[in-house]
């Protein structure tokens, strides 16, 4: 794996990782998905709380490799390295993931409703698939932050 190219353009950083950090990104991935789950809450924002779940799940996978996206294109270099690590292990995942990152941009800049009840519920049971594989990974690779 190298991503000396993203490196050099800026894109990405080393990062050094600790178990406190990989902690708090949990309790962070773990809220996401409980307030995904309350109904009161618009469609469009289940799908915001979600994404932001299955993001972060990304991020850890990313920091226990050692990297950090910059800001620019954030999102989308997070995704971009998932698909791209360890010979594309979570491949699938990193282009449905971002798939939903442009509907989220939609319904957070652009307009209301764009999302149905059926995207939002499925992005949420494959954030919460991802976020369990991210966990069981980290568990069997990288203990020492469990």
């Amino acid at each position: 794996m190298t991503f000396e190219k993203y490196l050099k353009e800026g894109k990405l950083a080393h990062h050094k990782t600790s178990k406190e950090e990989i902690a708090a990104l949990f309790k962070i991935i773990e809220r996401d998905l409980k307030d995904a789950d309350i109904k009161e809450l618009s469609i469009d924002r289940r799908f915001a709380v979600a994404y932001n779940a299955a993001l972060q799940s990304a991020t850890v996978f990313m920091h226990c490799l050692g990297f950090r996206a910059k800001a620019e294109a954030h999102h989308f270099m997070t995704f971009l390295f998932l698909k791209e690590a360890l010979n594309g292990l979570f491949k699938k995942e990193a282009s449905y993931f971002n798939t939903c990152r442009m509907k989220r941009n939609r319904t957070d800049y652009d307009r209301v409703g764009e999302i149905s009840e059926s995207e939002a519920e499925e992005l949420i049971k494959e954030a919460k698939a991802f976020y369990s594989r991210i966990k069981d990974w980290i568990a069997k690779n990288y203990p020492q932050y469990m």
